[in-house]
């Protein structure tokens, strides 16, 4: 059925207003970033500096150890993603080729878990944390986004496995090859776009992630990114906002690069495992 003109007029109008209310902030916030001082207070304050400068940017990183944070966020980021990725996978496998009850409940209790607040969380995870001598740790902010990646990465790596024709499998068990084996070198290089795109996942949920560090991470030199950033806000919530729009746009760039890569991965992801009959 084709769609007539003003049908796709308004189909493309509200497209259009969804990517400017998207974009709005980030532009805002790249505007601040390099304004002086005397446009941020401005009564009339503009989209374009007048008189861009990059003394936010200096200052931002006289202030706060802005590469030490951002170094934590990498680590605790990567490692997660990782670690994460490489439990699930084989996890994946077996919920998604295993029709039992058990992997239903396991698929169950993985949907039901996203749906958990921080708050609930954060006291067993302390106390884990505590007992195991990993509080104000990166490594042990590394395990708790481990866990909390987990339940989604093993959800989203199921849902790939399945795309893969069983076929493939059976024909590599015909040949001799034990389940480990079938899945090293017949269903995980299948898996390689899913893979990478449920690492990203996990690496950008745990770089922007914000209640976890706060809670765990107290030795300044252990902060991460999002953490530092709220150093730039006064005792009396009144916020320095040239440094901190520098910053906060800083910050934001992985996640945007990260997000680029993972729309082709994941468009590749979908074609994995198409066969002709």
């Amino acid at each position: 059925m084709r769609t007539s003109r003003p049908a796709r007029i308004g189909q493309y109008t509200a497209l259009l207003a969804y990517l400017v209310f998207l974009a709005f902030p980030f532009l805002w916030l790249l505007s601040t970033a390099f304004k002086p001082p005397r446009e941020l207070g401005s009564l009339h304050p503009t989209w374009i500096p007048k008189d861009p400068t990059l003394d936010n940017f200096r200052q931002a990183f006289d202030e706060q150890p802005l590469l030490q944070a951002a170094l934590n966020s990498l680590i605790a980021a990567l490692g997660a993603a990782v670690i994460a990725v490489l439990i699930a996978t084989p996890m994946a496998y077996v919920v998604a080729r295993r029709r039992t009850r058990l992997a239903k409940a396991v698929t169950g209790w993985v949907v039901v878990s996203q749906a958990f607040p921080f708050v609930l969380l954060i006291i067993p995870l302390f106390l884990v944390l505590k007992n195991l001598g990993l509080i104000n740790s990166v490594p042990g902010l590394v395990l708790v986004y481990v866990v909390w990646a987990l339940p989604f990465a093993l959800w989203m790596l199921a849902e790939y496995v399945r795309a893969v024709p069983p076929e493939l499998e059976e024909a590599a068990a015909v040949d001799g090859a034990g389940r480990m084996r079938t899945l090293v070198s017949v269903t995980a290089p299948l898996l390689a776009p899913g893979i990478v795109a449920t690492g990203l996942f996990a690496f950008i949920t745990a770089w922007n992630e914000f209640f976890f560090a706060l809670v765990l991470l107290k030795t300044p030199e252990k902060q991460t990114l999002p953490v530092v950033l709220t150093h730039f806000i006064g005792a009396e919530g009144v916020a320095d906002l040239g440094p901190l729009a520098a910053a906060a746009f800083l910050a934001t760039l992985p996640s945007l690069v990260v997000f680029a890569v993972i729309q082709r991965r994941i468009t590749g992801g979908m074609l994995t495992g198409a066969v002709k009959s």
